[in-house]
């Protein structure tokens, strides 16, 4: 069994970044720009924003955290992305979700300039990597990618299983990994709550990607000899042994599950900290124009 370290390859792909703002700095040209909108105090998504942050510090992008409360309206809010959108020295933005419930996230979403859409989500950065044109990933399953490449694992022609079909991570990820390239070239099967039967699926699955948030969801009887597993879940859970008070869990059971894998993601240290640095590639992307 191997572990996919998420967390040593987000620091690699960060000195590369950090290493290509050199040059750009060096040449006099613009320093890449990442903004955040942040509304109300959910405490994953404060979690989420700080990290984001730090990386642009230790790359060296300028970076932008806008901050309203849980009494920020959806027209207000869509003030801020308009105003971020005529903004020239912000190159990319992300609306963080979730959002307040009286707040419509899709029209939000949409209302970002897909040239600034850095989380990949406007419905024409999703077209157009349905149509296997250049455009923005979503970070998760951009990071997902980078991981499979970075540690040559065979996709081609093998069985994958997503567990969780949101528009987030699940459905682009089956997506990407049904492509004709690679990473990719996978017979995908995306399973969901309605799904019957789901453990006749993953016992069948060479590589199976948990993304539906319920800790411990997947279980040892779930997963074949040597199969490659990939844990999205990031799910605090009370913890009274821990200083927080809570802790993460996956939604592997990955102390029972891990000594059947050839490789597997823990949490936290897998996934999550290449959504951040995807985020800063995209930005990157964004602020050289290689994609629009």
């Amino acid at each position: 069994m191997h572990i996919l370290d998420g967390k040593a390859l987000s620091i690699i792909i960060k000195e590369r970044v950090t290493a290509e703002v050199e040059t750009i700095k060096d040449a006099g040209g613009k320093v890449p720009h990442l903004a955040a909108v942040l509304v109300g105090n959910d405490g994953g998504s404060e979690t989420y924003v700080g990290h984001k942050v730090k990386a642009c510090e230790y790359v060296g992008f300028n970076s932008t955290l806008v901050r309203r409360d849980d009494s920020c309206t959806e027209a207000e809010l869509l003030e801020i992305v308009n105003e971020l959108n005529q903004n020239p020295d912000i190159d990319g933005f992300i609306v963080q979700l979730p959002l307040p419930k009286h707040i419509n996230g899709d029209k939000v979403l949409q209302a970002v300039d897909p040239k600034k859409d850095v989380d990949g989500f406007h419905p024409i950065n999703v077209g157009r990597m349905m149509q296997g044109l250049d455009a923005y990933l979503p970070a998760t399953p951009y990071g997902i990618l980078q991981l499979l490449e970075h540690y040559h694992i065979e996709t081609s022609g093998k069985h994958c299983v997503v567990i969780g079909r949101s528009n987030i991570v699940g459905s682009p990820m089956s997506v990407l990994l049904a492509r004709n390239a690679y990473p990719g070239n996978c017979t995908v099967t995306l399973c969901h709550s309605r799904t019957g039967n789901l453990r006749d699926f993953t016992l069948q699955a060479d590589i199976i990607v948990a993304a539906l948030g319920k800790p411990g969801f997947v279980t040892a009887d779930m997963v074949k000899e040597g199969a490659v597993v990939i844990d999205v879940g990031t799910t605090r859970v009370d913890d009274a042994t821990k200083k927080a008070g809570w802790r993460l869990s996956g939604d592997v059971d990955f102390d029972n599950v891990a000594p059947k894998c050839s490789y597997i993601t823990p949490v936290p240290g897998g996934v999550g900290p290449l959504t951040v640095t995807s985020l800063l590639m995209n930005t990157l992307r964004a602020a050289k124009g290689e994609v629009y």
